[in-house]
């Protein structure tokens, strides 16, 4: 019996792009399949400067042809090519927003970091120094950005069918939480995910913007793929905590932007220490040098470390972050002071 693509399909589909839970058949990089006589040849192609990352998909895509009944021999051909240089281009096809200068990841291995809240108040003091900002919410399944900015506004649509961003604080502001109550939950399969992350990044009226943050949900799924395949980011920021349970997935996140080319521009560790407003005293509650020591390891900079403090749970819950509320404070300050180096450096590169 002659063997068929589909056959051959399905069983590349086995293939999981590394880092990621998508197949290699959905990332594109199925280009060409030849079989005849029991003999298969695949051709692939592959944009990346990580040689572990084709050499893996070579070995698990051959295992997975030779488990094809009827097939005798498994050939995997890989075209590779090298990333298009310069911070901004992921190199998996992505392209620029119109008039976004540049679109930062803000990532986690895991939950429970305060990314959002990471987030929220870097977008906050990006646009405190100066910055045209807006923030896109890609959590589609827990979507934080709108009770951060404290709004219940709802987008509207243009008659050309383009997506009105939610403006507050100075910001432009997308995310599914103003489109659903606050008891609603998004009930969505994968692919619905993946359409409204698009939608979100290419429907949106976001004019003209300095910055666009991507608040990205925990972890290395199909939200992340789409965002490095649709959009060509800047590079993507780490949020931990101290501990080692953070830590071990904070590498994670770091490893698979690496694999699509995505530069981590740094780590902020998040929670860092809690100082009694009784007697001023400092606690290192989940430890201390954590994020410092993945820092040097990852060879990325450590851009900050952000205390536990009350005035900034209250203002978040408030929906007022407190990078708007008290600039001068010292968490304020510390999200100030990230932002301007972080402006430095990506106008030094795109310069």
């Amino acid at each position: 019996m002659a063997i068929t693509q589909e056959q051959i399909k399905e069983a590349l589909k086995t293939v999981k792009y590394p880092g990621f839970s998508r197949d290699i058949v959905s990332f594109g990089l199925l280009k060409e399949i030849e079989a005849k006589n029991g003999n298969v040849r695949v051709q692939l192609t592959l944009t990346t400067n990580d040689p572990a990352v084709p050499r893996a998909i070579k070995t698990e895509a051959e295992a997975a042809l030779r488990g094809i009944p009827g097939v005798r021999e498994a050939k995997v051909l890989i075209d590779i090519h090298a990333p298009p240089t310069g911070v901004g281009n992921s190199g998996i096809g992505a392209t620029r927003i119109p008039g976004v200068k540049h679109i930062i990841a803000i990532a986690s291995g895991k939950g429970g970091v305060g990314k959002s809240t990471v987030a929220a108040n870097l977008a906050v003091a990006f646009k405190n120094v100066g910055a045209q900002v807006g923030v896109c919410d890609c959590d589609i399944y827990g979507p934080s950005i709108s009770l951060m900015f404290g709004s219940r506004q709802r987008p509207f649509a243009t008659e050309e069918n383009r997506i009105v961003p939610i403006e507050q604080y100075g910001l432009r502001l997308m995310s599914m939480g103003f489109l659903l109550d606050d008891t609603a939950p998004a009930i969505l399969r994968g692919p619905m995910v993946t359409r409204y992350t698009q939608q979100f990044l290419r429907q949106v009226e976001w004019g003209e913007l300095d910055v666009l943050v991507l608040d990205l949900p925990p972890g290395t799924g199909d939200v992340q793929l789409t965002i490095v395949q649709t959009v060509a980011l800047a590079g993507a920021i780490i949020v931990t905590t101290p501990q080692e349970v953070a830590l071990i997935d904070a590498r994670k996140a770091a490893a698979m932007f690496e694999k699509v080319n995505v530069p981590v521009l740094g780590l902020i560790e998040n929670m860092s220490y809690f100082v009694s407003p009784s007697d001023n005293k400092r606690y290192d509650i989940f430890g201390s040098g954590g994020g410092e020591r993945e820092a040097k390891r990852l060879r990325v900079p450590l851009l900050g470390q952000i205390p536990i403090d009350i005035a900034t749970r209250e203002a978040g819950d408030r929906g007022m972050p407190i990078a708007a509320e008290e600039p001068e404070s010292i968490v304020g300050a510390e999200f100030s002071r990230i932002a301007r180096e972080l402006l430095a450096k990506l106008d030094q590169v795109v310069s």
